[in-house]
């Protein structure tokens, strides 16, 4: 069922994209019903619109944990590699800018009832 819901996910991710690199504007894509995040295989895409001057592509890998951004160039059609990131350590940290509760005093509060 995962498998299913990421690849029409990723479908409509890349149908977002194709719209964008073949000239069409965002007003085009809003008519349809495209949803703005998509999975396809073990990827998600997550379009994020900038205007007239193109829109992000947020590539995650789940499996291997990575996150990669993209920009469009709406006018051009060019594509550039922008940020890549392994996520991995990141989720392996149980709080970064947190505010007051942190999760281990909450634990603790919990711990003591």
């Amino acid at each position: 069922m995962r498998r299913a819901i990421l690849g029409v996910l990723a479908g409509a991710g890349l149908m977002a994209v194709a719209l964008a690199v073949s000239g069409q504007r965002d007003e085009v894509l809003a008519q349809r019903a495209v949803n703005p995040v998509a999975g396809c295989g073990d990827l998600i895409a997550i379009p994020t619109p900038l205007g007239d001057k193109g829109q992000l592509l947020t590539v995650i890998d789940p499996r291997q944990q990575v996150v990669s951004v993209y920009q469009v160039d709406l006018p051009s059609g060019k594509i550039s590699l922008r940020s890549v990131r392994n996520i991995h350590w990141d989720l392996m940290m149980t709080d970064f800018n947190g505010e007051r509760p942190l999760p281990q005093e909450i634990r603790l509060q919990l711990d003591q009832r």
